[in-house]
């Protein structure tokens, strides 16, 4: 099922940055309901389904409208291949010292 129209997005924290391979059972299950809702979607630090170093999309991958990302830029987010998935991105400070790499 479909969120009720009340309903104005999404937000997607469910997979974080140590994602290793294909989403499975549960939250690939998530990952298709949402894109297949069409409400926007808003990404935690990484779309869920996309690996947060190379910026490759595991099938399924959450196919965000916004991601805020926290602290520290993923490297991966930078990749050509990873904007499709992240949409806007917002680099958001959490405190961290200044001049951290990105990772």
């Amino acid at each position: 099922d479909h969120p009720p129209d009340t309903v104005d997005g999404i937000i997607d924290g469910l997979l974080g940055y140590s994602l290793q391979g294909n989403p499975r059972g549960l939250s690939a299950d998530l990952i298709e309901w949402a894109n297949a809702t069409e409400k926007p979607i808003l990404a935690l630090d990484v779309p869920s389904g996309l690996d947060a170093t190379s910026g490759e999309p595991m099938e399924p991958c959450i196919k965000a409208k916004k991601t805020v990302v926290f602290g520290v830029m993923k490297k991966g987010l930078e990749e050509a291949m990873a904007k499709k998935y992240a949409g806007e991105i917002a680099l958001v400070d959490i405190g961290f010292p200044r001049g951290l790499p990105t990772l």
